[in-house]
């Protein structure tokens, strides 16, 4: 097969061209612009477009997914970053970048270590934490830091377990929230269902780190929590019932609700 008839497949399949094209550069180590000028040159692609159309997720295929700048390796064991998620991350730097010294910040179900790494790439002064209750997921993102040789403090565990007695001036979590009803659900096989979904109403993880991020928080410091679309008002009730101030929504790149963040202990 060659690059022109694997894009005529793709077609065929219902594969967007672009994705198309990701594929054969990550199959061929060339760039797109080189696959335009080599539409002859032979590539093995069928099984893996199929694949592709059947749903199998492209940065499964790769092994790989841009986020923030970064390229991350990704694997069956983590979340697959979404460009939505950047939003958390850059209303968490705005916060940063008003804080003096070395800020603490600590990502809580870090995943492919994907928030933590952006922040600390982009943050080089924070100390960066992550956690996540996954051991296989935990050693994709400490792979990660390695490679792009961004130090963060990988800790095992769920939540705010393993940080005993330790406080920051941030704490930010894209935690699992879709409700267990959810429609979609099925089409996200591909991924760790406990990376996707609490069960019930998809509150209950956002539900604990309201109600435990204050034990570890400065005063003054920061809960920012991505969400769905539909929770906002919910985790806006949440915070508010907890004591956070200066609750604040920020929305993701369709202008959908997608985070929401609040205070605690502030003076003013």
């Amino acid at each position: 097969m060659t690059i022109d008839e694997a894009l005529a497949l793709a077609r065929q399949l219902g594969v967007e061209r672009g994705d198309a094209q990701s594929l054969l550069g990550h199959l061929t180590g060339q760039s797109r612009a080189w696959l335009i000028t080599h539409g002859d040159a032979p590539v093995d692609a069928e099984t893996a477009l199929r694949r592709l159309a059947a749903g199998e997720p492209l940065a499964h295929l790769t092994g790989w997914q841009p986020f923030h700048g970064l390229e991350l390796q990704v694997t069956p064991a983590t979340l697959i970053p979404r460009p939505d998620t950047e939003t958390l991350v850059d209303w968490a730097l705005e916060l940063l970048a008003d804080l003096p010294g070395q800020p603490t910040v600590v990502d809580l179900g870090t995943g492919s270590g994907a928030i933590a790494l952006a922040i600390k790439a982009a943050c080089p002064r924070a100390r960066v934490a992550a956690v996540d209750f996954s051991a296989g997921a935990l050693a994709v993102a400490r792979a990660n830091g390695e490679r792009l040789a961004l130090d963060v403090d990988w800790r095992l565990g769920s939540w705010f377990e393993p940080l005993a007695g330790q406080h920051f001036d941030l704490v930010v979590s894209n935690p699992p929230y879709i409700a267990g009803d959810d429609p979609h659900l099925p089409s996200l096989h591909h991924e760790p269902l406990t990376a996707l979904t609490p069960g019930g109403d998809g509150l209950a993880d956002l539900r604990t780190l309201v109600d435990v991020a204050p034990q570890h928080l400065n005063a003054g410091g920061w809960l920012l929590m991505e969400h769905g679309w539909d929770q906002a008002d919910a985790v806006a009730a949440l915070l508010a019932a907890r004591g956070f101030t200066q609750a604040t929504l920020r929305r993701d790149l369709a202008d959908r609700p997608r985070a929401s963040g609040g205070r605690w202990g502030a003076t003013s």
